[in-house]
């Protein structure tokens, strides 16, 4: 049986409300669509702004740990779709067993991408300047969120969505990030490259992307080397908020219907 429920996962410095036009585009189309917060992020994001605590208190095994719950009660795999953190995030649902089929639009880095383009230095710098960050939850200004997350949009476009979508983020999980690649052992980010086991998975670029480039995408890609799909997509004239996007519904359409044609073809 085809996968009939999509689970979304959402990045750093926004909500689940930042899939809402997807959410109604998939339903539209017969999907099933969950599209969970972290834990804590059950309220909204005007709450979160006004006290971030749930931020804080973030981890990654933890918001791991939510979202395997939540496909563990699913009656079958579902497709997974995940945006920068949350692509991180579904590269590891996927080495972990869970889900038909996965895709990580402009991800977030997994353990061992050691690309670092100088427009994503400039994008993060607001959490990585202080080591003192590492106990905050760490806001965009305006002017910020614009250069990494919308940077071909208009002015008036990049307001409106940071006024809707726009969260602190956790500082210390931005830093272990980092610092995985110069840890011994396996940290939070980890996954098995070599996993045969593991669904397809299509990693998504944005061309114009400045806080996780193309460059990082294919790196990422690269790194599997198990006997299983991985394939990369670029779309031109992208931002790092490709979810928000002018022509957002064709690239939803098109990833969803390689995750289908995919997951079919691995259970075949």
């Amino acid at each position: 049986m085809a996968p009939d429920t999509i689970v979304l996962v959402h990045g750093f410095w926004v909500t689940p409300r930042s899939w809402e036009n997807w959410i109604t585009h998939y339903e539209q189309r017969g999907f099933r669509v969950l599209a969970p917060g972290y834990p804590g992020f059950e309220v909204e994001v005007e709450a979160l702004n006004a006290d971030p605590t749930p931020i804080l208190k973030l981890t990654v095994p933890e918001i791991i740990e939510h979202y395997e719950a939540v496909i563990r009660e699913l009656p079958a795999p579902p497709i997974i779709i995940g945006h920068s953190a949350g692509g991180a995030f579904t590269q590891i649902l996927l080495d972990h067993g869970f889900g038909a089929a996965g895709v990580a639009m402009n991800s977030a880095p997994t353990e061992g991408v050691r690309v670092v383009p100088l427009s994503q230095v400039k994008s993060t710098f607001p959490v990585l300047k202080s080591p003192a960050n590492r106990h905050k939850a760490v806001p965009l200004s305006f002017e910020q969120w614009k250069y990494a997350f919308t940077n071909t949009f208009t002015e008036e476009e990049s307001r409106a969505l940071y006024d809707r979508y726009a969260v602190p983020a956790n500082g210390g999980i931005l830093w272990g990030s980092v610092l995985a690649n110069f840890q011994p052992g396996h940290q939070d980010t980890w996954v098995d490259y070599h996993n045969d086991a593991r669904p397809p998975l299509l990693f998504v670029s944005g061309s114009e992307d400045h806080i996780m480039p193309p460059e990082i995408q294919r790196s990422n890609a690269k790194h599997y080397k198990s006997d299983t799909v991985t394939e990369v997509k670029q779309y031109d004239g992208y931002a790092h908020l490709l979810p928000a996007q002018d022509g957002w519904e064709r690239i939803a359409d098109e990833v969803l219907d390689w995750a289908l044609e995919h997951a079919a073809a691995a259970k075949a």
